[in-house]
């Protein structure tokens, strides 16, 4: 029909009417021109900056206000949000946009008054104040100004934003902390403002304060904190004093963050503890206490952190009834007692670390136990007995059972375990073979079974199919390989391989297609041969000691760093060494090396922190030149056949600890030069031709450190002089800071410095040094005059020789007050008078030789004297009483003491020079 539309035509008609009848001429914005000046102003305020946001971590950094065009709608510009009728912003999210600049303090931006959510984190305004007009937006639900370093005191306006619901004002992220990372400005938060935020925010659901100081905070302050809150993180706040358990009652909290709070002490509430914690993580605090039996009640909780504090006691079993346990970290505190059997019901759990404990006995032995058990890290405890069977079952992807006290085979790894990435069982008492179904653990990047009872032929498939093994150590069992000869595959992905202290007689060949290899440790085995190259370019450290390899040293790889090939049979010259530039560690002592040292040593000194070139047939000089700023602490190049004199550049290694030049062909005078170093502890230049007096010092701060000093068997003559004696402070009141034993050497490489001595009489050689043993040996020389009196100060002394030299006069009474003098040797000189009854005070004393002097009247009797023998005072014609068979008569015991002038002239002889002969360690 003509005139007819259908219906839907007609609708699309009055759509066009209606649409041209309500179209301006030009664009209506729902953005009033106010608000969209307010935000363009504060957009110049700042600069962008990719740098600014570079540690975003919800989203990609976005310079967001670069949309920001004039003449355009603000509410179409990115990170704003408006109100759809009123066309007031109401959303600001400004997070991860780069901006860098002060932040104003007084700004048209505080204009935008119906602000409901503001996002200002993870941007860099350069230490600006947080401005207290943050607090007009009546309307704020959501404020979070996190990690934009800001700094200064949080204001306490921000209490006025009663309507806030969320409050994120974290200043340091939790991973800076952990890692120790530099502080940056610094934001705190006072008495006031915390006040207000309790008082006045009862709406506020979350508060993440996260690296804020509030050190000023009586953690009491938060007892009235809002019910409405579910989540509080207050992760190094420096927190401290006791906190009170009405924070783990708040009624809604589900997430709670102490960590970081190492002064902050306190304890769970042992009762009445019902709350719908889901996260609970209290951390490196000083909280402590048992863990009380009130945890099982908290039904909700899926996670519990409570690593480095201060808990004891036993693990309560009624962690078996937290059903929604996903991980429990337990690590480093004072656990003891056994694992509770309970926490093997734990279905949802995938992570349970309760290393660095004192937990004891077997594991439990339950069926079906840990069913879902991704990590399990028990290392550093007291833990005995066999491995259960469903250790070898569950989808493990770490297993951690290093040092402690396993023992038994260890059993075959089930199919379940294929996805194992981490294999930790060293420092027990594994004995047997190693499994074979370790060669199906093809996900294996790391594999460690050092240190236990393991023996048998490794057969060289075993690790055919680990082509993601990065890290190997199979050190310190008694293990061999089958042979090489069928070896035609490659672990390219190897980086570090320990197989020492074994008995395999040969490089295992698919090493040498290793590439990425950066560690080899293969000391303490049987390899015999020679050594043709090594095919690792890129390694760092290369340890073949104690082995019998034999042939020239092949030229070493550009980047080693690391390498010790000593106690082989080694032989030909060291110019190979010279390639090395960046060598830190070279020891390639008690070997056949001949030929002279390579000047190089001295032109990559400023790596090279110890060279040990000791027990070789190397001749020459010692180098010339040691470069300026030269890194050197340990220089050992003991029996050699080395001549000339000791050169004064090895000053400029400032730092040397140890010098050890003995047993040579050395001939010079005393090296005086050595005064310039400071950090020198060792000194040894016994059995070479160094000749003449040793004068007094030219500073009394010189040598201050020096603890072990050995200058035997030379020609020295002279007095003792006092100056150097007096400036051993080194050997004085040496107390125990706590720290336990240590050993001189490099913590970064394991490697401990040694040194050869003459102990009780016996040379031995120290393979450790530790860090409190002191002696002085400055026998065999022509030393003359008489011992002085300050040589008693040394009150940390161990060992004293100055034997075979030509001392007179008595023996100072004042060596009474060396009371840890273990040997004393004064034997072979002209020394008179009596022995002094206060080395009855020296009761570590253990060997004592005064023979062949002119010494009279009666041995002192008792205490350690009673254990010395006939042949401590041979050739003492004077002397009588036990052990000697000459008895003392009364004309004997009755002599006088010494006369006066007799001890003047002991004082004048203190002031005599020194002449110092020293002792190795």
């Amino acid at each position: 029909m003509v005139g007819y539309h259908s219906p839907t035509f007609n609708l699309l008609l009055c759509f066009h009417f209606i649409s041209v009848l309500c179209s301006p001429s030009s664009p209506t914005h729902l953005c009033s021109p106010n608000q969209s000046a307010a935000l363009f102003q504060f957009k110049t305020h700042f600069s962008i900056n990719q740098t600014a946001s570079k540690d975003c971590e919800y989203s990609y950094p976005k310079a967001k206000t670069t949309s920001w065009k004039k003449d355009t709608d603000c509410c179409l510009w990115d990170g704003v949000s408006c109100d759809n009728i009123t066309g007031k912003v109401i959303s600001l999210d400004l997070s991860c946009s780069c901006l860098s600049g002060t932040f104003p303090s007084n700004t048209t931006f505080f204009l935008l008054s119906s602000l409901q959510r503001l996002d200002l984190s993870f941007n860099d305004f350069r230490k600006s104040k947080i401005s207290s007009n943050f607090g007009r937006f009546p309307s704020l639900t959501h404020l979070n100004l996190s990690y934009s370093r800001f700094s200064g005191p949080v204001p306490h306006e921000i209490s006025y934003l009663s309507n806030l619901v969320s409050l994120h004002l974290s200043h340091r992220r939790i991973t800076d902390l952990i890692r120790f990372q530099a502080p940056g400005p610094i934001l705190k938060l006072e008495k006031s403002a915390v006040n207000g935020i309790v008082r006045n925010l009862t709406k506020v659901r979350e508060i993440y304060l996260d690296g804020i100081d509030m050190s000023s905070i009586d953690p009491n302050s938060f007892v009235n904190l809002s019910y409405s809150l579910t989540s509080l993180s207050l992760f190094g706040c420096h927190l401290r004093r006791k906190l009170p358990d009405n924070i783990f009652k708040l009624p809604n909290i589900e997430y709670l963050s102490l960590d970081e709070n190492s002064k902050l002490t306190g304890q769970f509430p042992k009762s009445n503890w019902s709350s719908p914690l889901v996260i609970l993580s209290a951390s490196f605090t000083s909280l402590s206490g048992e863990l009380p039996e009130s945890f099982g009640d908290l039904k909700s909780l899926a996670g519990l952190t409570l690593l480095s504090s201060n808990f004891s006691g036993s693990i309560p079993r009624s962690l078996g009834n937290l059903t929604q346990l996903e991980f429990l970290f337990l690590s480093y505190n004072y656990f003891s007692g056994k694992i509770p059997s309970s926490l093997t019901n734990l279905a949802k759990l995938s992570i349970l670390s309760l290393e660095w404990n004192q937990l004891e006995g077997s594991l439990p032995d339950t069926p079906n136990a840990f069913p879902n058990l991704g990590s399990l890290d028990l290392s550093n405890n007291l833990l005995s007995g066999t491995t259960p069977s469903w250790l070898y079952t569950i989808p493990l992807l770490l297993l951690n059972l290093g040092n402690n006290q396993f023992i038994g085979h260890i059993s075959e790894f089930q199919n379940r375990l294929l996805s194992l990435n981490m294999l930790v069982l060293k420092n027990n008492r594994f004995r047997g073979p190693i499994p074979s179904s370790i060669s199906k653990l093809v996900n294996l990047s790391f594999l460690d079974l050092s240190s236990n009872k393991l023996n048998g032929t490794i057969s060289l498939d075993m690790f055919s199919k680990l082509h993601s093994l990065q890290y190997l150590d199979l050190s310190s069992n008694t293990l061999s390989l089958s042979s090489n000869n069928s070896v035609t595959y490659v672990l390219r992905n190897l980086e570090h391989v320990n197989l020492s202290s074994n008995i395999f007689n040969e490089l295992p060949r698919f090493l040498q297609g290793s590439k990425n290899l950066s560690v080899l440790d293969f000391s303490n085995n049987r390899i015999r041969g020679r050594l043709s190259k090594f095919p690792w370019k890129d390694i760092e450290l290369l340890n073949l000691r104690s082995n019998f390899i034999e042939g020239d040293l092949p030229e070493l790889p550009p980047n080693i760093r690391f390498l010790s090939v000593s106690n082989n049979s080694l032989t030909g010259t060291l110019s190979g060494i010279c390639n090395a530039k960046f060598i830190e560690i070279l020891d390639l002592s008690h070997n056949d090396f001949n030929g002279v040292i390579p000047q190089c040593i001295g032109s990559f000194s400023q790596s090279l922190s110890s060279l040990n070139l000791k027990m070789n047939k190397l001749h020459g000089a010692i180098p010339s030149t040691f470069a300026k700023g030269c890194a050197m602490k340990n220089l050992n190049l003991n029996s050699n056949r080395l001549e000339g004199p000791l050169k004064p550049s090895i000053t400029t290694c400032k730092d040397l600890q140890i010098l050890d030049v003995g047993n040579n062909m050395i001939n010079d005078s005393f090296p005086h030069w050595i005064e310039a170093l400071s950090e020198l502890q060792v000194l040894v230049l016994r059995s070479n031709k160094f000749h003449g007096p040793i004068t007094a010092p030219t500073s009394p701060r010189s040598l201050l450190k020096l603890r072990i000093v050995d200058l035997s068997c030379n020609n020295f003559f002279g007095p003792l002089p006092t100056g150097y004696i007096k400036n051993f402070k080194g050997m004085i009141n040496i107390l125990d800071d706590g720290k336990g034993v240590r050993y001189m050497g490099e913590r970064n490489y394991s490697y401990d410095y040694s040194v050869a001595i003459a102990v009780k009489g016996f040379e031995i050689e120290l393979i450790k040094i530790l860090t409190i043993f002191t002696s002085i040996d400055l026998s065999s020389n022509n030393f003359e005059g008489q011992i002085p009196r300050d040589i008693g100060e040394l009150s940390s002394l161990r060992g004293l020789n100055l034997s075979h030299n030509n001392l007179v006069g008595h023996i100072p009474s004042s060596l009474r007050n060396m009371t840890r003098l273990e040997w004393l040797d004064l034997s072979s000189n002209k020394l008179s008078g009596q022995i002094p009854t206060g080395l009855l005070d020296l009761t570590f004393l253990s060997s004592f030789n005064v023979s062949y002097n002119q010494l009279v009247g009666p041995i002192p009797k008792g205490k350690q004297f009673s254990t010395f023998e006939n042949g401590s005072y041979h050739g003492n014609e004077g002397l009588c009483g036990v052990p000697l068979s000459r008895g003392c008569n009364n004309n004997v015991l009755g002599q006088p003491p010494p006369a006066p002038w007799m001890n003047s002239q002991e004082d004048d002889g203190s002031k005599l020079e020194f002449g110092w002969k020293v002792v190795a360690i």
